[in-house]
């Protein structure tokens, strides 16, 4: 009996299996270089944080693709010279960076260690005639690389070129006073500073305001002042806030970019309105004007009123079951090019405010080419009470809306004025521009809202011919401080330095002696 013919098992073909396995990477890799490839000229970049804190604002972008930038034939030059050991650096070179990728070439960044680079930092102080190169981002806005970097001022000092500034890292930091007294940390605003830096070296020189200090009631006093508020606010626009007298001028100086008129207490003479008035009717002249609820000076009444704004002496309120809520709450207006990106949203003003009778589209101040417009129209529910805090005005004053003594909706809390043809391009820039609000409580660091740094921003950008910088500002990084007591931060180093080891070393030695046995 013959044994099942059985076939012998082939030999498996090791050439084949390992060239098909050399082919497979080969193709691996040619199809990760050609994805990487494709990707190095299309790629995207996506900020993941919680608040977009490596994003610009609308405002910086809309700057940086505005006719300033694309004008210019010369790109900006940017020197980041800051060491790598810095707690910001990461997040200071992730902003200059997003400058550059959205300026659209017109910024060059170079970024110098100044540990691991000596030599190049060397050559860049010597460059730039500096003695001690701290943390900082040179800007450099000369239009001719030919123009001296460093110039003589008229008390025969060396300074650097306009066109040239420095952003310290340190400034970027910024402090507030707190309810012990105390200086501490309060924020982080890089590109705050970084924009207000650019725009100053494009320029050559900050914008100037006068403040009319001798009409004015705001409080002066402490870091956390409304003045340092408004100062601040508008130092980061690059607009410098310089207190003056009105009295003691006849006229308004020559170079001024505008006045500023906040919370006047102080009645204008027939002079100083004549005065006002010859600025007003002057080409390119800006006035930003805030006033308290219900307060505004009778010859300034006056003087507003022939400009279509009239402020009334009420007060905005509402009524929720017994309560009265004094919060002016309302949208801005849509239609107004430097409010585009705040038209439609939600206007909340804390404190105290006023309504303003705005005669938009009137005749007789068509003929004289003035154009007032509504910037913020208040919420419905809400009225302009006349007998608001008034005890002899009646028991029920101020609880009830008064059809004859009330102003009644439409309310509007801000409104622009411009006088000249500001619809012909060829005298457009010479019209003259006016804010007024009808509110100065938000300039209380304490009740001041982000919607409210926005729209004074853009007004004020917009005074002063600065149409493409409007928009959102920056958002403020906020510094968190963590409170301890010397027990916990006892019971927290003994945890890192004994506990935590231990049971290491513990977990360590059970996994060896398993092993070994």
């Amino acid at each position: 009996m013959s044994a099942p013919n059985s076939k012998r098992p082939s030999r498996p073909n090791r050439f084949g299996i390992g060239f098909l396995s050399i082919f497979q990477i080969v193709l691996l890799l040619a199809a990760v270089i050609f994805a990487n490839y494709l990707s190095s000229g299309n790629s995207k970049r996506a900020d993941l944080s919680r608040s977009a804190d490596y994003s610009l604002s609308s405002s910086t972008l809309n700057y940086l693709k505005g006719e300033e930038l694309a004008k210019r034939e010369r790109p900006v030059k940017w020197i980041m010279a800051l060491r790598r050991s810095s707690p910001f650096y990461d997040r200071i070179r992730a902003l200059a960076e997003e400058y550059t990728r959205k300026s659209g070439g017109k910024i060059e960044l170079e970024i110098i260690d100044p540990i691991r680079a000596p030599d190049r930092t060397s050559q860049f102080a010597a460059a730039y005639n500096l003695t001690l190169v701290r943390d900082l981002i040179l800007i450099d806005a000369r239009p001719d690389e030919a123009a001296p970097i460093v110039t003589e001022t008229t008390t025969g000092s060396a300074a650097l070129n306009a066109n040239i500034t420095v952003a310290l890292a340190e400034e970027m930091l910024t402090y507030a006073v707190d309810a012990k007294g105390q200086r501490r940390p309060d924020a982080f605003r890089a590109e705050d500073l970084l924009t207000a830096r650019l725009v100053e070296a494009i320029e050559g020189k900050p914008r100037t305001f006068l403040f009319l200090a001798d009409k004015s009631r705001v409080d002066t006093e402490g870091e956390n002042s409304p003045w340092s508020n408004l100062a601040a606010t508008l130092r980061y626009r690059n607009i410098r806030l310089t207190p003056a007298n009105l009295s003691d001028l006849t006229a308004i100086p020559e170079g001024v970019d505008g006045l500023a008129i906040v919370a006047p207490k102080y009645d204008f003479t027939d002079a100083e309105i004549a005065t006002l008035e010859e600025y007003w009717n002057s080409p390119r002249s800006a006035l930003l004007i805030l006033l308290e609820a219900g307060q505004c000076p009778p010859n300034l009444r006056i003087f507003l009123r022939s400009k279509g704004v009239t402020p009334r002496r009420d007060r905005i309120i509402t009524k929720s079951g017994d309560r009265i809520t004094s919060t002016a709450r309302g949208i801005f207006s849509e239609g107004v090019p430097f409010l585009e990106d705040l038209s439609g949203r939600a206007a909340v003003f804390e404190g105290a405010s006023s309504s303003l009778e705005v005669r938009e589209n009137a005749d007789d101040l068509s003929v004289k080419k003035i154009a007032p417009t509504p910037l913020i129209q208040i919420g419905e529910g809400f009225w302009g009470e006349a007998d608001f805090g008034k005890s002899d005005a009646g028991e029920k004053a101020g609880e009830t809306f008064d059809v004859i003594r009330d102003a009644s909706p439409p309310l509007h809390l801000a409104a622009s004025v411009t006088r000249g043809a500001t619809s012909d391009d060829r005298f457009a820039a010479e019209a003259s521009r006016m804010i007024v609000i009808a509110n100065t409580d938000f300039l209380d660091p304490d009740r001041q809202r982000a919607e409210n740094v926005d729209f004074l921003a853009s007004s004020a950008n917009w005074l002063v011919r600065r149409d493409s910088l409007a928009g959102d500002t920056p958002r403020t990084i906020g510094i968190y401080m963590l409170p301890l007591l010397d027990t916990q931060v006892s019971f927290i180093n003994r945890l890192n330095l004994i506990f935590i080891p231990l049971a290491f070393l513990i977990i360590g030695g059970i996994v060896y002696s398993s092993r070994r046995a």
